[in-house]
């Protein structure tokens, strides 16, 4: 029998994703580390969680199919019985940066599905399993389960040359609420973390350009953030520290939000 609370991380292989796998191993848990494609790196995640002090696995699963998301469920269940935490994790860049009078419909349906579509349908189906789990009485041990989704200052920050990935992140803004507003009657509280720029290999080809944003002051704290400062919120939200809040916005940017003068 599962003796750690169980946390469902999509996305988990690297970068953000990973980040989160080690700050909730250093609390006990056991992750499931989902990746898309990149078992390597999955399997070294996988072993930092274990000498982090979690427990884990790796399921491969494409979160925009219907198919690979039930599984993803069900190998989390066939494991270890129950779902704690998901975190609402895995996303792309778009492929190409293309202005917004002359952007493709490829480009924004794929962002759309594997950004949006594939978080708000796990979602979806991880809360009725939740939902059991509370009415089962079966939250003692490690407290009424929690939901985290992943989404960026795109969600109000307008960037021309990537209208499908702002698109994506508002709607996510709003799938937390919605979840938030459903899942309340149960105990369930949803949460959203707006990470800033974060030093990951999807910020790796934009480097100069925020380094030199840091330089000049873009944001109050002048650094680039790291995949353990949104670990580390997600890791606050699982000890449960938040309990009187749902559907809360944690701003992780370094204070971009502020909108200095």
């Amino acid at each position: 029998m599962n003796d750690r609370p169980v946390s469902l991380v999509t996305g988990a292989g690297r970068g953000i994703g990973r980040g989160i796998a080690l700050e909730l191993a250093r609390l006990g848990h056991a992750v499931v580390i989902n990746y898309a494609g990149n078992m390597d790196a999955a399997l070294e995640c996988l072993q930092l969680v274990r000498e982090a002090g979690g427990d884990g696995i790796t399921v491969r699963a494409d979160v925009s199919s219907t198919e690979d998301r039930e599984r993803l469920v069900d190998e989390t269940l066939g494991a270890y019985g129950r779902i704690d935490l998901l975190v609402n994790n895995a996303g792309v860049a778009p492929s190409v940066r293309d202005d917004l009078l002359e952007a493709g419909e490829e480009s924004f349906d794929r962002l759309i599905n594997i950004n949006l579509k594939g978080p708000y349908f796990l979602t979806q189906r991880v809360a009725r399993r939740m939902i059991r789990q509370v009415q089962s009485g079966d939250v003692k041990a490690f407290g009424s389960p929690r939901i985290v989704t992943i989404s960026s200052i795109s969600a109000y920050t307008a960037s021309v040359n990537r209208g499908d990935y702002c698109v994506a992140k508002a709607g996510l803004a709003m799938m937390t609420r919605l979840f938030a507003a459903r899942l309340a009657e149960f105990g369930i509280n949803v949460y959203e973390i707006r990470p800033g720029v974060i030093a990951t290999d999807m910020t790796a080809g934009v480097k100069e350009k925020y380094d030199t944003l840091i330089a000049q002051g873009a944001w109050p704290i002048r650094r680039w953030g790291e995949p353990s400062d949104i670990g580390r919120a997600v890791a606050a939200i699982a000890r449960g520290d938040f309990p009187y809040s749902t559907g809360e916005v944690i701003n992780v940017d370094g204070g971009f939000h502020l909108r200095t003068l």
